[in-house]
């Protein structure tokens, strides 16, 4: 057998005789061979006894040290001065995506579920939307995925009703979560695998505000992509049984349709949008939101609603229809949300440059650049590229064009 194919029966003969999970791998056994470990864990020296017809440890070359693994230096060792070869001691020949390309921790899934198995999806989603949030998609993605294919697990556990109902809403919320990551970084096959998860999710769990808020991502991601029928039918089912939704949510989902009227020409219809969803803000209540509904606070509604009023703003050259949103939107959005302001100032930069005012637009823009550098989104490349475009008219303008070059030198590599 080569050395994976050993260890691989190692943990195989452990799991099936004791039903407990081990995660011996090549590295390992090379690191035994080598003799830089003389004396593995008693499940270890068990399993390989077993699986190679071994009579005694000292048959496999083991034999017990005063400290258990060899592997540390001896004071004498560090008193000699004698170097210490950490990559020669743990086996560390390669680059680290290989070192730990075999190294799998699984987490044991729970028997039967309890509360505290919804409360660790819901931190863990808290976790993975925080760090989507500050870093976008890009960091945050595959981490993520691993999260929820775990979580997915705990879905065939048996569980009170009540709690079987509160874990699918947990799980669909963090594939929600991992789907939008997802569509962040253009893995746009993945995003659509978890929306149709999440939407699995909320159907199992019968929320109502869970299928909502799945809808009304999976329309915005519609719409990057122009298909604007498509995302306006997303909405409008989305908005079936409102009166199930929150304010909030009500809020979200017709300042989405908004845009959509507004991208499509109908203006009128679109500024009626913008007045209901401003009503339905004004009632919101946080306390009565669900989890996922805890971003669309008063800067994200200034900032939806300012990109929503945007094509109505560019048509008719009168900038102070949305600026003032998007203006609000970067003042309020706090350090928590920096991909957001990220985003909004973008779009108040290029609405700016537009509709005739390149300097005024200059310095936003600016800030905007600087801000992207520490976020990993290609939504936000692209909008930069969007502000490109914008500027190209004034590119006889030195300042202007430093600003074109410089989000050319961030946008290319990802093109």
């Amino acid at each position: 057998m080569g050395r994976a194919e050993l260890a691989e029966a190692v943990n195989r003969y452990i799991w099936q005789t004791t039903g407990k999970r081990h995660q011996l791998d090549a590295h390992t056994i090379a690191r035994y061979e080598r003799g830089a470990v003389r004396w593995p864990s008693a499940a270890y020296r068990w399993g390989l006894r077993a699986v190679l017809d071994a009579d005694s440890d000292a048959d496999l070359g083991f034999y017990p040290t005063r400290r258990g693994n060899s592997q540390s230096p001896t004071r004498s060792d560090a008193a000699a001065g004698k170097a210490f070869d950490v990559r020669a001691r743990v086996g560390f020949d390669g680059s680290p995506a290989e070192f730990l390309a075999n190294t799998t921790v699984e987490s044991p899934v729970p028997t039967r579920l309890g509360w505290t198995e919804v409360e660790h999806v819901r931190a863990t989603t808290r976790a993975v939307a925080m760090s989507e949030n500050l870093f976008g998609g890009g960091l945050s993605c595959e981490a993520a995925t691993a999260q929820l294919r775990w979580a997915g697990q705990l879905l065939d556990v048996s569980a009170a009703r009540e709690v079987h109902r509160a874990i699918a809403e947990a799980v669909g919320n963090l594939a929600g979560v991992v789907a939008y990551s997802a569509f962040d970084i253009a893995n746009y096959a993945a995003a659509d695998r978890c929306f149709a998860f999440a939407l699995w999710c909320a159907d199992a769990s019968g929320s109502w505000s869970l299928r909502a808020n799945t809808l009304a991502d999976m329309a915005r991601k519609a719409v990057y992509l122009g298909d604007l029928d498509y995302a306006l039918e997303l909405i409008e089912f989305a908005e079936v049984r409102s009166d199930r939704l929150t304010a909030t949510a009500r809020a979200m989902l017709a300042t989405i349709r908004a845009r959509l009227l507004a991208l499509t020409g109908r203006h009128a219809e679109a500024r009626a949008d913008i007045d209901r969803a401003d009503g339905h803000f004004a009632d919101h209540d946080p306390a009565v939101d669900p989890p996922w509904l805890c971003y669309y606070d008063a800067a994200e509604h200034h900032g939806s609603t300012g990109k929503a009023l945007i094509p109505i703003a560019q048509m008719r050259e009168i900038p102070e229809l949305a600026t003032s949103r998007l203006d609000e939107a970067i003042r309020r959005q706090g350090t928590e949300y920096p991909r957001s302001r990220t985003f909004s100032r973008i779009r108040l930069a290029t609405l700016l440059m537009n509709t005739g005012y390149p300097q005024e637009a200059l310095p936003i823009g600016r800030q905007a650049v600087v801000d992207s550098g520490s976020l990993r989104s290609k939504r936000l490349l692209t909008e930069l590229q969007g502000l490109a475009g914008a500027a190209e008219a004034y590119s006889h303008l030195g300042d202007v064009a430093e600003l074109r070059h410089n989000i050319t030198s961030m946008s290319h590599p990802a093109t």
